[in-house]
């Protein structure tokens, strides 16, 4: 087995924090896990992507080759469609609805979304919109966690005790609307 993510998104969306948090539950699990961080101009709202690869076997390499992936995670719909050319035919974007225009020349939303639903396989949700009704619109890529589960080798247990372990030192309150939001992420993706 091997499942191959490119997480990709904006600096301040907490697009790392996702790959350390899919990374820690894999290991737990016994996988092999190797990762790779572009921050770019993060702090500037510019691209952030990490190749996060799973295995039962050991890994080589840390990047993901081209047409490989098979899951691109996006907490923003722009910056998903920037890595298609890596995602495997069979392969599967998932990917919040909400933009984040950092660009004068940014497309516009209805045409990415398009996009997105022509491909083969794609998982699209309204990640701020469901991160508020949780309790925290900062919990949108614990939401994106949660629509990327499903496809996931890792149980959604084992990923809830690192949500809490990731969050457990800024309060409990964070804990909770963190797990919220991947559970109803996860929950957004089974309707879709």
């Amino acid at each position: 087995m091997k499942c191959d993510i490119i997480v990709a998104g904006v600096g301040g969306q907490g697009t790392l924090s996702v790959s350390s948090i899919i990374a820690s539950a894999a290991m737990s699990e016994g996988l092999s896990v190797r990762q790779s961080e572009v921050h770019g101009m993060s702090q500037r709202g510019g691209g952030v992507v990490t190749n996060l690869r799973l295995s039962d076997q050991p890994i080589a390499s840390d990047l993901i080759a081209r047409g490989t992936a098979s899951m691109i995670l996006s907490i923003e719909p722009l910056e998903g469609l920037r890595y298609l050319d890596y995602l495997s035919p069979d392969g599967t974007l998932v990917s919040s609805t909400n933009p984040v225009v950092n660009i004068p020349d940014y497309p516009k939303l209805n045409t990415l979304l398009e996009t997105i639903r022509e491909l083969p396989h794609s998982v699209l949700v309204d990640g701020e919109e469901i991160a508020r009704r949780s309790g925290s619109t900062r919990a949108t890529n614990m939401v994106m966690v949660g629509a990327a589960s499903p496809l996931l080798p890792i149980q959604p247990e084992t990923i809830e005790r690192f949500i809490q372990k990731s969050f457990g030192s800024k309060g409990e309150r964070a804990v909770e609307a963190n797990i919220k939001a991947f559970r109803a992420g996860r929950e957004a993706a089974d309707l879709v």
